[in-house]
């Protein structure tokens, strides 16, 4: 999403290398790494949080690099096959929480002109976002509002 909303050209990284099996040292089980994601998922992690935690600490001490390559499924995937999937996906969810401490922020300071700019540019995202997700993963008449995400993200239902 590097020129939605400026002029820019976003940042240059590197890419992963193309690989089409998991590195010898990693020779982790699937169905321990698939434990390990469920387990994860239950203590509240995101998915980008699992794949990060599976990478430094491991399975059993050994670090798993890349989930897909071990195991032939994304993180979400194996998720949603033993039904501990979040009810928003993690992209929409981190903007909606953005968005929401914007508003409080543009409410409290009326003169703040830059996260004004700030708050739509964001909502904006966020209603992007749901049109690509409404009938997938999101009820099929879903709309975004402040009040929705709000009371979706209150009780912080992960």
């Amino acid at each position: 999403m590097a020129r939605m909303h400026t002029r820019r050209r976003g940042t240059s990284g590197s890419d992963k290398p193309a690989a089409d099996d998991p590195p010898e040292w990693s020779d982790v089980d699937e169905d321990e790494i698939e434990q390990r994601v469920v387990e994860l998922a239950d203590q509240g992690h995101d998915p980008s949080q699992i794949g990060m935690k599976l990478r430094d600490e491991g399975v059993t001490g050994t670090p798993v690099p890349d989930v897909k390559l071990a195991t032939g499924k994304k993180i979400t995937e194996i998720l949603e096959e033993n039904d501990a999937d979040a009810d928003i996906p993690e992209d929409l969810r981190n903007l909606m929480e953005r968005a929401i401490r914007l508003r409080e922020h543009v409410q409290e300071n009326g003169q703040d002109y830059q996260n004004k700019r700030a708050l739509q540019n964001t909502e904006s995202k966020v209603r992007r976002l749901v049109d690509y997700y409404r009938g997938k993963q999101l009820a099929p008449e879903f709309t975004y509002s402040y009040e929705t995400a709000k009371e979706l993200l209150e009780p912080d239902s992960r």
